[in-house]
């Protein structure tokens, strides 16, 4: 009895191994493959069929061609993938401040990007094209002579585009930082073409039956390939993947899969004039925009309580009499005041990794820069509002003995705040509203959402709209709340 009992515990153990052995094989494989765990992907999935947003029933998922070859890569390696978003044009810099390893995003390696990154074997060979009006004659690069041409803005369209325009006289190129906005130009009557990859180009041209594409021949072979950082250890693993799944076939049938098939587009039922507008085909998608008031709210109620108590501190610092705390605080202020939220809130995204090693997420580089901004402007309204507080109040406190920070908290303070409720009301509706710019680094709010959606649909106006409608029962909200709260606080005096 006692043999059995030492020989199923001795197969119980060899089991166990064996299964611990089995389970941790991926992340050995990770280790000798790449060198890490877990690999972090940023695109720009506002591009299908390359990568964008599945929005089917408010998921919040990136699919794509590019996906589909990076869950390749990532399953012959054996690393864990993790997606990262931003817009194209800071792409390449994300990969410079180290917070992502590698970008897939239909990117095209050329001699000024390769100064900066590493590229991989070119995976996909794709094709320029002139998008234009129908019936416009617009069909080769000479036809583009005296015409306003449109290109997004730092890609190799861009480019290709300025190459042309340096061999066609008179060629205008307004650059745009989507293709969405591009072809809306074109809709608009603002430009006169524009220059798209073919295989999004056919996207819009079936979803707007009032434009066409015409592709630009060129002896040159050009198509995407994987960016990496300088000198990365990663490009030569995927190099070998990447020939691997062309020489099986893989990369074709992936891109028949999204390239072959018509795109699923709805078009409106008329295209006589006007916008057309048709709510109806952005309806399937109504639950993804809505799933970004959560975050847009939480951002704002961050943004506003932070920014609230950095304001209070530099409007006490002020006001103190302290000359060095005075001058610190007012340079602070005129710094923050006099450069662009914009600039700020790249600076913070991309500048932290590198200056601290702490990788700060899109969400929280975007709170801590209106938190650092609101704060600036908050101080001047708090101080104009502790100012405005009768000076009989701290002198009848100070005469009682009550310390100075105490008398402030207790005492003036709470008289300044109920002065300047409507200003800070102002504030949170203005933080509300910019917290669109943090679209810009990938944080996916209600503008994003429905710009998410206009790029799936190949649609402008209807996502944009309701986005809007949307932006405007939150302010309606937030307002009304305000006007309650100043009216208990008159009633309470």
């Amino acid at each position: 009895m006692k043999y059995t009992k030492a020989w199923l515990l001795t197969m119980l153990f060899a089991v166990m191994l064996v299964i611990s052995i089995t389970s941790h094989s991926n992340p050995l494989q990770a280790v000798s493959s790449v060198g890490k765990d877990t690999l972090t992907l940023i695109t720009s999935p506002d591009y299908p069929p390359y990568e964008f947003y599945d929005t089917k029933g408010g998921d919040r998922q990136i699919v794509g061609f590019d996906i589909d070859i990076a869950n390749t890569l990532a399953k012959e390696l054996g690393f864990k993938l993790k997606v990262m978003e931003s817009d194209f044009n800071g792409l390449i810099p994300a990969l410079q401040a180290n917070r992502a390893d590698f970008v897939m995003a239909g990117m095209t390696p050329t001699p000024e990007r390769q100064k900066n990154v590493d590229f991989s074997i070119i995976y996909y060979e794709a094709k320029d094209t002139i998008v234009a009006p129908k019936n416009s004659n617009l069909k080769q690069p000479k036809d583009l002579s005296g015409k306003k041409v449109g290109v997004q803005l730092g890609t190799i369209q861009e480019q290709n585009a300025q190459k042309i325009a340096q061999k066609v006289a008179g060629i205008q190129l307004k650059q745009l930082n989507k293709v969405p906005e591009v072809v809306q130009e074109i809709k608009s009557g603002r430009i006169d073409a524009a220059i798209v990859e073919d295989t999004v180009a056919k996207g819009f041209a079936q979803a707007n039956p009032d434009l066409e594409f015409n592709v630009i021949p060129s002896e040159e072979a050009s198509g995407s390939a994987i960016a990496f950082p300088k000198d990365s250890s990663l490009v030569e693993p995927f190099n070998k993947v990447l020939q691997q799944m062309k020489d099986k076939g893989e990369l074709a049938k992936l891109a028949t899969k999204w390239f072959s098939q018509n795109v699923a587009v709805d078009t409106p039922s008329s295209n006589k004039g006007g916008l057309n507008l048709d709510f109806s085909r952005i309806l399937p998608d109504i639950p993804f925009i809505l799933r970004g008031i959560p975050l847009t709210l939480l951002f704002t109620l961050l943004s506003v309580s932070l920014g609230l108590i950095w304001g209070t501190v530099l409007s006490l610092l002020k006001i103190t009499g302290i000359k060095p705390l005075t001058w610190l605080a007012n340079a602070y202020t005129s710094v923050f005041r006099g450069t662009p939220l914009l600039l700020q809130l790249a600076l913070v995204y991309y500048a932290t990794p590198q200056l601290t090693g702490y990788d700060i997420s899109a969400l929280e580089a975007g709170v801590l820069t209106f938190t650092l901004n609101s704060g600036a402007y908050m101080s001047e309204t708090i101080r104009g509002g502790i100012q405005a507080v009768d000076k009989g109040q701290s002198e009848a406190a100070l005469s009682m003995g009550v310390p100075y920070w105490l008398m402030m908290w207790d005492v003036i303070l709470p008289q300044a705040l109920k002065n300047i409720l409507p200003a800070l009301v102002n504030e949170t509706i203005g933080l509300l509203k910019d917290s669109a710019l943090v679209s810009t680094i990938g944080v996916v709010e209600i503008l994003r959402s429905a710009q998410i959606v206009g790029a799936n649909k190949y649609i402008y106006f209807e996502p944009l709209l309701f986005a809007g409608l949307i932006y405007y029962v939150l302010v309606m909200g937030l307002t009304f709340g305000a006007s309650a709260l100043e009216r208990r606080l008159r009633q309470s005096e």
